[in-house]
């Protein structure tokens, strides 16, 4: 790809193109800076789309899910050459991704294990830059009936109200709840308050025969389980 450094893609060979290289090499043949100048369609007077792809890509450390994380604004004020349509085409395809790993995940409705749970709010919680809390309720099989956000919050933290989230779960008849928030900075380690909140809400589930059988931390390439680390 070297070789074609300094000339825009309708000059490259047929096959470096990568429409032309999807077509006859397959998906799988693709970089994902050339999926992503398939995205863009074209690059400036100075650089093709796929170097354009390339400089976007290396400013997110080659991570997708980081990518994930950029606005229209954030790549139009970034990216000499990137204007609304290109911002929105990558925001919309990223988005995409998202919906239909959490439609994937939907489909498996009977939790048991806590892998489960993280990957059905990961695609939900995982890219946000604030704290969301969200409760997973399940009938006595274990089976998904709802999820609910119980509250949104900042960089650092959320407020929750455990009267709310129990009156949810008696209204939806759930026989268990799953807690999951997200912790935007990455670190998926649980903050004194996560601790708090997590004792408060398992003593009252427990008066209202509604036990608490998780928490789950979830950031956007890993998760903490309170169940796992014995601490539920």
């Amino acid at each position: 790809m070297e070789t074609y450094q300094h000339l825009s893609i309708k000059e490259w060979a047929l096959e470096d193109r990568p429409r032309e290289k999807l077509l006859y090499k397959g998906l799988a043949s693709l970089s994902d800076a050339e999926l992503l100048a398939i995205l863009i369609g074209s690059g400036s007077a100075k650089e093709s789309a796929v170097e354009l792809s390339k400089k976007i890509l290396r400013d997110c450390q080659n991570n997708l899910n980081t990518l994930g994380k950029k606005t229209v604004n954030d790549l139009k004020l970034s990216y000499h050459g990137v204007g609304d349509a290109k911002a929105i085409s990558i925001v919309a395809s990223l988005e995409l991704g998202r919906r239909r790993k959490l439609q994937e995940t939907e489909e498996r409705s009977k939790i048991a294990s806590s892998q489960e749970v993280c990957d059905i709010f990961q695609p939900i919680l995982g890219d946000l830059p604030h704290e969301e809390f969200w409760v997973l309720m399940l009938n006595r099989s274990n089976k998904v009936i709802a999820k609910n956000k119980v509250s949104q919050g900042g960089i650092s933290g959320t407020v929750i109200d455990v009267r709310l989230i129990l009156k949810s779960a008696i209204d939806h008849l759930a026989s268990s709840i799953v807690l999951c928030h997200n912790h935007p900075s990455g670190n998926r380690q649980p903050s004194e308050a996560d601790t708090k909140i997590t004792k408060k809400m398992s003593e009252a589930g427990r008066i209202m025969d509604i036990p608490v059988l998780d928490h789950i931390i979830v950031t956007d390439d890993s998760y903490f389980s309170y169940a796992d680390e014995g601490m539920i």
